[in-house]
C-alpha cells in the first residue's frame, strides 16, 4: 500500500465540516483539522501511487470548501 500525507487549506470557518466529510472518503485512513498554514491534515492510501494519483486525490479536491491541497507521500512507505 502507498500512503501519502495531504495537507488542506480550506475556506475561512469551514476546516471542520470539511475534515469530517473527507474522513469517510475512500481511501481516506485519518481526517484531522488543525491550527497553522494548513486546516486539515489526511492520512491516505490505495494500492499503487496510480491509484492514489487518479483516485484518491481528486475525490478529496472536489469536496466543497477546499481551496489548495498539498500531497506528499510517505517515503518510506512507498513501493515501486
Amino acid at each position: 500500500m502507498v500512503e501519502a500525507y495531504m495537507l488542506i487549506q480550506t475556506e475561512v470557518g469551514r476546516a471542520e465540516v470539511v475534515a469530517k466529510a473527507l474522513a469517510v472518503l475512500p481511501g481516506v485512513l485519518s481526517a484531522e483539522y488543525v491550527t497553522g498554514p494548513y486546516d486539515v491534515v489526511l492520512r491516505v492510501g490505495a494500492d499503487t501511487l496510480a491509484a492514489l494519483q487518479s483516485d484518491v486525490v481528486p475525490s478529496v479536491q472536489q469536496v466543497t470548501g477546499i481551496t489548495r491541497t498539498l500531497t506528499c507521500p510517505i517515503a518510506n512507505g512507498a513501493q515501486p
